[in-house]
């Protein structure tokens, strides 16, 4: 396996900006240009140096020899303009842009001032010779690279504000994830045990009855099938996509679903959310589903009723409409089939009228979790 890491001339990850700023080298190479003998070359030297300062300075801007290599550019800037050219000290916009990078303030304001002095002293020392009509149009670009520092220290904070927001945003969907499941997970071990227990004491009859009672045994037997069966329907319907919808979830759908088919709706939901464990919402919500498409498909009606009603121990369901009712074929149809199987999962009662239209009538037990009475002893 090649463990050598590929050249990089600036990190990938600020893209092409760092190249961009190379072309301004050629500001202080031109001014080199110009001059002799040994000043040429220091010149040059300094500008080969400046350069490295630049690449060191994106490569290692999370390192401690960001504060050396930063001084070094300051200090260059500040021999370009005393030196050679006083237009020189534009070059002050990169140490300016990466001094924008600290993040704490004792560094910022520290190498800031470094900034300020690198600008004031040169124009100090040689305010003389500089021509009072060049200062109208240095002063504003001085003023931006004094002011950049502070843009380009919010921006990065701001980048980094980001950053940590979708890390965050990140843990938080892993956590509601784990916890939905985990949560699915305790329902359907509270909401499955009553079946569960129910078996139990049908395998234990059964096994009494064997001998005495075969026919009786076979019967129990039969419902024991019959009870498992619709139990792991349900089991699967609800885990399939580990994703249980909610009542008031449930009540958007459908109230989009009458509002297409031109159905008016009247909805009242009186129920506390936190009362009702997910997967009593869930099986209701599917009931729900499953009556309302039946209105849409059936009644032929204009109006409808949906109730939520939170009473003591219970929540109930009430969906009505004033359509032309069922015929005997669709009240044995597998919708509302599935919707007696659903229920009798959570220990649910239903009831069906078919009278100037159809009323479905839902009411399930809220369930006290095991689990939280252990946990009170």
């Amino acid at each position: 396996m090649d463990t050598k890491k590929k050249f990089e001339l600036f990190p990938r990850r600020f893209g092409f900006f760092p190249y961009i700023f190379l072309v301004y080298i050629l500001i202080p190479v031109m001014q080199m240009i110009k001059e002799d003998g040994t000043k040429q070359i220091i010149g040059f030297l300094l500008v080969l140096i400046f350069l490295l300062s630049y690449r060191q300075l994106y490569t290692h801007i999370e390192e401690n020899s960001f504060n050396y290599w930063l001084v070094i550019q300051i200090l260059i800037v500040l021999i370009f303009s005393i030196y050679y050219d006083p237009n020189l000290l534009f070059m002050g916009y990169f140490p300016a842009n990466f001094i924008g990078y600290y993040s704490g303030k004792k560094n910022f304001y520290y190498f800031y001032s470094l900034l300020v002095f690198s600008v004031l002293f040169p124009i100090v020392i040689s305010w003389n010779a500089i021509n009072p009509y060049s200062l109208i149009f240095m002063v504003p670009f001085f003023i931006i690279m004094l002011i950049s520092p502070f843009g380009i220290r919010s921006m990065n904070r701001r980048m980094d504000l980001e950053k940590q927001l979708d890390l965050a945003n990140e843990q938080i969907s892993y956590l509601v994830k784990r916890e939905e499941r985990m949560r699915i997970a305790r329902d359907l071990h509270d909401t499955l045990g009553h079946t569960l227990s129910l078996l139990t004491l049908k395998s234990q009859l059964v096994g009494k009855m064997a001998k005495p009672q075969p026919d009786s045994a076979m019967k129990e037997a039969k419902e024991m099938e019959e009870i498992s069966r619709a139990a792991l329907k349900q089991v699967r319907e609800l885990v399939s996509d580990m994703r249980a919808i909610t009542i008031r979830e449930a009540i958007v759908e459908v109230q989009k679903t009458l509002q297409t088919a031109g159905i008016d709706a009247d909805i009242t939901i009186e129920m506390e959310d936190g009362e009702v464990a997910l997967l009593t919402q869930n099986i209701i919500s599917l009931c729900l589903k499953e009556a309302v498409t039946n209105i849409v498909k059936h009644s032929d009606a204009t109006k409808s009723k949906i109730a939520i009603q939170q009473d003591p121990g219970t929540v109930g369901l009430t969906v009505q409409d004033n359509g032309k009712g069922l015929h005997i074929e669709q009240s044995h149809g597998n919708g509302l089939k599935g919707m007696r199987e659903r229920l009798e999962l959570v220990d649910g009662k239903w009831s069906i009228a078919s009278n100037h239209g159809t009323t479905i009538h839902i009411v399930v037990p809220i369930i006290r979790k095991e689990r939280q009475k252990e946990e009170i002893l």
